[in-house]
């Protein structure tokens, strides 16, 4: 893999992006549910162990009240025990992080054992689309979110000053349009106004009337957040590779903007169904055009030849 490239944890795949991921970028990874895409975002998030020296952090943003089965797949593909935020073995640093108004310099304690996963919703069964929501649904929603978001900026600025250089945001549920999706809404603006934004100014978010007291610690834990590569898991309708290769996309949709689109989806062979992924999109770097069939194992996504 190409050294200034962030792998994905599955070496053929990392072949076929020309060396991987191009830090500081948005990678989403488009499919239909349950064709492989959580498992092969904790694969990327946890090739940063051997990469940068630390995982990636997993953001769950369902309203369907199931599970993802983040820390179950982790555990058992990865050997990898998930620190959830509110099961953390943190202690008084993550408790005090579901709470930025009460933080101080304890957030720079104990980083080791920071919670790397946290579900921002929690909302089962809530509706994510603009047309399936009331004014007053919608207003609710967005008053919900800003208390949330205190939470992530918490989540997010501790994994990024320990050491944690990409985060992988699933749950993203279908909609004809990423403009009329909620989540959409709520990831756009994590991704631009938590994941870029640099470290000082996203620890004033974070600390507020505290950060001129602490800004001495700030400084000492800066991060590039050019460094920091997100992966966005988004459910599709289309279960065909073949459809999801001829979905438009509209301009100034999210996935749009992303520097590398790959799509998952199921391809007929022979008189079997079996699964395959597609690089759409690969900005700014060589790209293989094959279709590549894979397969689920015990270890995650494997590429056949």
């Amino acid at each position: 893999m190409h050294p200034s490239r962030h792998s994905t944890g599955i070496p053929a795949l990392d072949q076929l992006l020309g060396g991987g991921l191009l830090p500081g970028t948005l990678t989403v990874i488009l499919g239909a549910t349950g064709i492989g895409k959580t498992q092969l975002g904790l694969q990327f998030a946890h090739a940063g162990v051997n990469q940068e020296g630390e995982p990636g952090c997993v953001a769950d943003l369902t309203t369907r009240g199931d599970s993802q089965y983040h820390a179950a797949y982790a555990q058992r593909m990865l050997h990898w025990q998930l620190r959830d935020a509110d099961q953390s073995t943190a202690g008084a640093a993550d408790a005090s992080a579901s709470n930025p108004l009460l933080q101080g310099a304890e957030v720079f304690e104990n980083l080791a054992g920071r919670a790397q996963h946290l579900n921002l919703l929690e909302m089962t069964g809530r509706r994510v689309t603009r047309d399936s929501t009331s004014t007053e649904e919608w207003q609710d929603w967005k008053a919900e979110w800003n208390h949330r978001l205190e939470r992530a900026i918490a989540f997010f600025y501790r994994n990024f000053i320990a050491g944690t250089r990409r985060c992988v945001v699933d749950g993203i549920e279908p909609a004809a349009r990423s403009v009329d999706s909620q989540q959409f809404e709520m990831f756009s603006y994590l991704y631009h106004q938590v994941l870029r934004k640099d470290h000082d100014w996203l620890a004033r978010d974070l600390f507020r009337i505290r950060y001129r007291d602490l800004e001495p610690l700030v400084m000492r834990h800066a991060y590039e957040s050019s460094q920091i590569s997100c992966l966005l898991l988004a459910t599709s309708h289309e279960v065909m590779l073949e459809d999801l290769i001829h979905r438009p996309i509209a301009t100034g949709d999210e996935l749009s903007n992303a520097n590398t689109i790959i799509l998952m989806g199921k391809v007929h062979e022979g008189t079997r169904m079996s699964r395959a992924l597609y690089v759409a999109k690969h900005r700014g770097s060589a790209c293989d055009e094959s279709i590549v069939p894979y397969t689920i194992t015990e270890s995650g996504l494997e590429l056949r030849a």
